[in-house]
C-alpha cells in the first residue's frame, strides 16, 4: 500500500515525499482510508508508530478542500495533554501542509497571550491545544467552536490522568454535536472507554502494536540499588560512559529534576532538565539544546514522556520508577524509535519502588533482566513474590531482613534531597 492510494491531494503527497515517507504504517492505513469517508476512530497505539500522521493527514485532506472561514473559528481541532505535544503536533502540521493554503495556530500556557490572540482574531482553520488555555480563550470569547467539523484528542488516557475531564467536556460542549471525532489514546482502560463512549458516534476500534511489540526496539535492564547515594553513584557511571549518546533521566518530581541536573553539570556533563514549574521557552530550548547535541543528558519529569520527539536517544534511565505501568512504556518508548535500538535502565529499591516493579512486569508481560556493574553491586536483596530480586555473595544471610531494610530506606528517601516521593504534577 502506499499513500496515493489514500485519495490525498497532490501537494499533501508532495509534501509526504519530501518527508521520505514512502509506505504508512498500520495505524496509518487502518485509520487514513476511515477518517477521510467520515467514521469516528477510537485508536489505541503506543509511541513511535506514526499516529501524528494518522489523523494529520485526513485532517489536512480535510482543509485542502477551501471554505473562507472567520475569526477565531477553527474547523478542527485538535487536543492534546502536554506543550511539548502540541508543538510537536503543530510541527508535523506545518511540515504535511507546506503546500497548502491552511493557517494554524498552536495555543498552550506557559507563553504569553499577544500571540494567540493575533492568530485568533483572523481566519482560522487549525488550533492545536492544551485544555487550560483553550479554556481561557473560550471564556474571553477569542476562541469560538462552533464551526469545528473535527475534533481530535491525542493521549486522551494522559489528559484523564493529568486530571483535565471537566475541561475536556467543557471544550467538547463548545463544539457542534455534527461533527467528526478521533480519540487517539496509548491504552483503552474504563476510563477512557468512558470517555469515547460520551464523544464517539459509532465509532471504528484501532488497536495498534502491543506493549511487547513496541518494545522489541528497546533493551531493558535493572539495577536494585541499596539507597540514594548507589542510585546517584550508578547515574554518574552512565553519564560518564561514552556509549550513552542522548540519555533522558526521569525523576519523580521537579525538585528533583531540577537539582540533578545541576549536579550533572557540576561534574562536568552537559546537562539541563525539563519539568512544568520552566516556562514554555525554557522548556522549548531545553528540548533543542538536546536536540542540537548542545545538552546530552536531559533531566524530566513526566511531562517529557509523551510529546517528546527527539531522534538519535540511545537511554532512557528511570532514576525513578513511575507511579503508573503505562508512563514506563511512554518513557522508554523516547528510544528504540523508528527502526532504531535503544537501552532503557531503571533503578528500583524501596518497598515502594518493589510494587510498582511488580506493576510494571504485569503490565509489559515480563520480568526486567537484573544488571549490575562491577564496583556497584546491591548488597541487599529485594523481594518480589516471595523470592529474591537480586542479592551476592554477602547477602546469603540476609532474607529475613528485607523488610526492615526496606523500611529504613523509605525513610531514608523521605530524609534525603532525592528522595522517592510521589511524582508531583509535571
Amino acid at each position: 500500500m502506499s499513500f496515493s492510494e489514500f485519495n490525498l491531494s497532490e501537494p499533501i503527497l508532495r509534501a509526504i515525499n519530501e518527508c521520505g515517507y514512502t509506505t504508512p504504517t498500520p495505524i496509518q492505513s487502518q485509520s487514513i482510508p476511515q477518517i477521510i469517508a467520515g467514521r469516528d476512530i477510537l485508536a489505541s497505539a503506543q509511541t513511535g508508530t506514526g499516529k501524528t500522521a494518522a489523523f494529520m493527514l485526513p485532517a489536512l485532506a480535510r482543509l485542502s478542500e477551501f471554505k473562507r472561514g472567520t475569526s477565531g473559528s477553527p474547523r478542527v481541532l485538535v487536543l492534546t495533554p502536554t506543550r511539548e505535544l502540541a508543538a510537536q503536533i503543530t510541527d508535523a502540521t506545518r511540515k504535511y501542509g507546506r503546500y497548502l493554503r491552511v493557517k494554524s495556530a498552536v495555543i498552550l500556557g506557559g507563553v504569553p497571550y499577544g500571540p494567540q490572540f493575533r492568530d485568533l482574531s483572523g481566519s482560522i482553520d487549525l488550533v492545536v491545544g492544551t485544555p487550560g488555555r483553550l479554556i481561557d480563550h473560550l471564556d474571553r470569547g477569542s476562541l469560538k467552536l462552533d464551526r469545528v467539523e473535527l475534533l481530535i484528542l491525542d493521549e486522551a488516557d494522559r489528559m484523564l490522568d493529568m486530571g483535565f475531564r471537566d475541561a475536556v467536556d467543557r471544550i467538547v460542549a463548545a463544539a457542534p454535536n455534527a461533527r467528526q471525532t478521533l480519540l487517539f489514546s496509548a491504552t483503552v482502560d474504563r476510563e477512557t472507554a468512558a470517555l469515547a463512549s460520551r464523544l464517539l458516534n459509532d465509532p471504528l476500534r484501532v488497536s495498534i502494536a502491543s506493549t511487547q511489540a513496541s518494545q522489541a526496539q528497546i533493551e531493558q535492564r535493572l539495577h536494585v540499588t541499596d539507597d540514594m547515594s548507589h542510585k546517584k553513584r550508578l547515574l554518574h557511571h552512565f553519564a560518564s560512559d561514552p556509549a550513552c549518546g542522548r540519555t533522558i533521566v526521569f525523576t519523580a518530581t521537579k525538585r528533583d529534576a531540577e537539582a540533578l541536573a545541576i549536579e550533572l553539570s557540576g561534574k562536568g556533563h552537559r546537562a539541563a532538565s525539563l519539568h512544568g514549574d520552566m516556562g514554555q521557552s525554557a522548556r522549548t530550548r531545553a528540548v533543542r539544546d538536546l536536540r542540537d547535541g548542545r545538552v546530552r543528558i536531559l533531566v524530566a519529569t513526566d511531562v517529557a514522556a509523551r510529546g517528546l520527539d527527539v531522534n538519535g536517544i540511545s537511554h532512557v534511565i528511570n532514576f525513578d520508577l513511575p507511579q503508573a505501568a503505562e508512563d514506563y512504556v511512554h518513557r522508554i518508548g523516547r528510544t528504540g524509535r523508528a527502526g532504531a535500538t535503544g537501552i532503557a535502565i531503571s533503578f528500583a529499591a524501596s518497598r515502594d519502588d518493589q510494587q510498582r516493579l511488580e506493576r510494571i512486569e504485569r503490565f509489559i508481560g515480563k520480568r526486567l533482566p537484573q544488571t549490575t556493574i562491577e564496583g556497584l553491586e546491591p548488597t541487599r536483596p529485594m523481594v518480589l513474590d516471595g523470592k529474591k530480586k537480586a542479592y551476592n555473595r554477602n547477602d546469603r544471610n540476609n532474607y529475613g531482613k528485607t523488610t526492615d531494610y526496606a523500611r529504613r530506606q523509605e525513610g531514608a528517601a523521605k530524609r534525603s534531597p532525592y528522595g522517592n516521593r510521589r511524582s508531583s504534577a509535571a
